[in-house]
Protein backbone atom coordinates (compact mmCIF):
# COMPACT_ATOMS: atom_id res chain seq x y z
CA UNK A 1 0.00 0.00 0.00
CA UNK A 2 1.52 3.36 -0.81
CA UNK A 3 2.17 6.02 1.97
CA UNK A 4 -0.45 9.08 1.51
CA UNK A 5 -1.35 12.04 3.31
CA UNK A 6 -4.43 13.62 4.43
CA UNK A 7 -5.17 17.06 2.27
CA UNK A 8 -7.65 19.91 3.69
CA UNK A 9 -9.36 22.32 0.84
CA UNK A 10 -11.44 24.55 2.42
CA UNK A 11 -12.37 27.78 1.12
CA UNK A 12 -14.47 31.00 3.12
CA UNK A 13 -17.96 29.37 1.54
CA UNK A 14 -17.74 25.78 1.87
CA UNK A 15 -15.33 22.27 2.58
CA UNK A 16 -14.05 21.57 -1.03
CA UNK A 17 -12.25 18.42 -0.44
CA UNK A 18 -11.00 16.11 2.32
CA UNK A 19 -8.94 12.66 1.48
CA UNK A 20 -5.58 10.81 1.53
CA UNK A 21 -3.27 11.73 -1.47
CA UNK A 22 -0.30 10.30 -2.14
CA UNK A 23 0.94 13.96 -3.52
CA UNK A 24 -0.23 17.44 -3.76
CA UNK A 25 0.86 20.10 -6.54
CA UNK A 26 0.36 23.54 -5.29
CA UNK A 27 0.71 27.28 -6.63
CA UNK A 28 3.01 28.56 -3.89
CA UNK A 29 3.63 32.34 -4.34
CA UNK A 30 7.30 31.63 -5.29
CA UNK A 31 6.23 29.27 -7.82
CA UNK A 32 4.79 25.57 -7.72
CA UNK A 33 5.35 23.03 -4.70
CA UNK A 34 4.78 19.64 -4.37
CA UNK A 35 4.72 17.57 -1.39
CA UNK A 36 4.59 14.05 -0.93
CA UNK A 37 3.63 12.22 2.64
CA UNK A 38 6.08 13.13 5.34
CA UNK A 39 6.85 17.01 3.89
CA UNK A 40 8.99 19.11 6.22
CA UNK A 41 6.27 21.52 8.11
CA UNK A 42 5.86 24.72 6.05
CA UNK A 43 3.45 27.59 5.83
CA UNK A 44 3.34 29.67 2.50
CA UNK A 45 1.16 31.86 0.54
CA UNK A 46 -0.71 30.54 -2.53
CA UNK A 47 -1.75 32.67 -5.69
CA UNK A 48 -4.38 31.57 -8.11
CA UNK A 49 -4.02 28.36 -10.15
CA UNK A 50 -4.34 24.70 -9.91
CA UNK A 51 -4.30 22.76 -6.81
CA UNK A 52 -3.37 19.19 -8.50
CA UNK A 53 -3.81 16.07 -5.71
CA UNK A 54 -3.07 12.78 -6.90
CA UNK A 55 -5.37 10.62 -4.43
CA UNK A 56 -4.34 7.00 -3.30
CA UNK A 57 -6.54 5.64 -5.97
CA UNK A 58 -4.32 6.89 -8.95
CA UNK A 59 -6.88 9.40 -9.90
CA UNK A 60 -6.16 13.18 -9.74
CA UNK A 61 -8.37 16.06 -8.87
CA UNK A 62 -7.55 19.05 -9.90
CA UNK A 63 -9.32 22.41 -7.75
CA UNK A 64 -8.68 25.85 -9.04
CA UNK A 65 -7.92 28.27 -6.13
CA UNK A 66 -8.09 32.09 -6.04
CA UNK A 67 -4.94 32.59 -3.62
CA UNK A 68 -5.36 31.61 0.14
CA UNK A 69 -2.89 29.88 2.58
CA UNK A 70 -1.27 26.41 2.44
CA UNK A 71 -0.32 24.91 5.91
CA UNK A 72 2.01 21.28 5.72
CA UNK A 73 2.14 19.34 9.00
CA UNK A 74 3.51 16.11 9.60
CA UNK A 75 0.55 14.11 8.02
CA UNK A 76 -2.09 16.94 7.09
CA UNK A 77 -1.96 19.53 4.35
CA UNK A 78 -4.24 21.98 4.45
CA UNK A 79 -5.34 24.40 2.05
CA UNK A 80 -7.10 27.87 3.21
CA UNK A 81 -8.55 29.29 0.14
CA UNK A 82 -9.78 32.08 -0.76
CA UNK A 83 -12.13 31.19 -3.22
CA UNK A 84 -11.79 27.23 -4.49
CA UNK A 85 -13.82 25.65 -7.33
CA UNK A 86 -13.62 22.07 -8.44
CA UNK A 87 -12.19 21.72 -11.85
CA UNK A 88 -15.12 19.71 -13.65
CA UNK A 89 -17.54 23.27 -12.22
CA UNK A 90 -14.83 25.55 -13.28
CA UNK A 91 -16.85 27.77 -16.44
CA UNK A 92 -14.57 28.46 -19.41
CA UNK A 93 -16.64 31.03 -21.45
CA UNK A 94 -17.12 32.73 -18.40
CA UNK A 95 -13.35 32.95 -17.46
CA UNK A 96 -12.95 34.18 -21.10
CA UNK A 97 -15.25 37.49 -20.47
CA UNK A 98 -13.74 37.98 -16.87
CA UNK A 99 -10.74 37.96 -19.33
CA UNK A 100 -11.75 40.39 -21.58
CA UNK A 101 -13.31 42.74 -19.96
CA UNK A 102 -10.48 42.77 -17.49
CA UNK A 103 -7.98 43.78 -20.49
CA UNK A 104 -10.51 46.42 -21.62
CA UNK A 105 -10.23 47.86 -18.43
CA UNK A 106 -6.45 47.69 -18.50
CA UNK A 107 -6.47 49.53 -21.93
CA UNK A 108 -8.88 52.23 -20.39
CA UNK A 109 -6.50 53.13 -17.41
CA UNK A 110 -9.40 55.62 -15.47
CA UNK A 111 -7.59 55.29 -12.00
CA UNK A 112 -5.76 53.48 -9.85
CA UNK A 113 -8.65 51.34 -8.34
CA UNK A 114 -9.79 50.18 -10.91
CA UNK A 115 -6.54 49.33 -13.05
CA UNK A 116 -5.28 46.95 -9.41
CA UNK A 117 -8.84 45.60 -9.58
CA UNK A 118 -8.28 44.56 -13.38
CA UNK A 119 -4.92 43.56 -13.41
CA UNK A 120 -6.31 40.91 -10.45
CA UNK A 121 -8.75 39.96 -12.18
CA UNK A 122 -6.72 39.33 -15.20
CA UNK A 123 -4.44 37.20 -13.36
CA UNK A 124 -7.34 35.27 -11.79
CA UNK A 125 -9.35 34.55 -15.09
CA UNK A 126 -5.94 33.54 -16.98
CA UNK A 127 -5.20 31.30 -14.12
CA UNK A 128 -8.47 29.93 -14.26
CA UNK A 129 -8.44 29.38 -18.32
CA UNK A 130 -4.59 27.23 -17.15
CA UNK A 131 -6.59 24.82 -14.66
CA UNK A 132 -9.00 24.12 -17.55
CA UNK A 133 -6.37 23.24 -19.82
CA UNK A 134 -4.43 21.14 -17.24
CA UNK A 135 -8.00 19.20 -16.21
CA UNK A 136 -8.05 19.02 -20.56
CA UNK A 137 -4.99 17.03 -20.62
CA UNK A 138 -5.76 14.90 -17.49
CA UNK A 139 -8.74 13.39 -18.96
CA UNK A 140 -8.00 13.22 -22.61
Amino acid sequence: MATTIQIEVVSAEESIFSGEAEFVVAPALMGEVGIYPRHTPMLTSIKPGALRIKLAAGDEQLIFVSGGILEVQPGLVTVLADTAIRGHDLDEAKALEVKRLAEENLKSNASEVNYALAQSELVEALAQLQAIAKLRKTTH
